[in-house]
């Protein structure tokens, strides 16, 4: 059965891998936006701000599930 181990290691990590990778393009997408809408609009950095840390902050959250379905699948017999 140690190939099993294997397959399920493999998937987990498949899993956690893949999961991250939207939420780390959209976290760089976000940042690059904001940073460019704060150079064009200087004064309304502060709502920028706002919605950007929103923004970032629920992108993340995906990221965090899929580090959690990595791990119970790592765990799962």
């Amino acid at each position: 059965m140690p190939e099993l181990d294997a397959l399920k290691l493999l998937g987990a990590g498949l899993a956690g891998g893949l999961g991250m990778l939207g939420p780390g393009i959209g976290i760089g997408l976000i940042g690059s936006s904001a940073l460019q809408a704060i150079g064009r609009n200087p004064e309304a950095a502060p709502q920028i701000l706002t919605n950007m840390i929103l923004a970032l902050a629920l992108a993340e959250a995906l990221g965090i599930y899929a580090l959690i379905v990595a791990v119970i699948l790592a765990m799962v017999a």
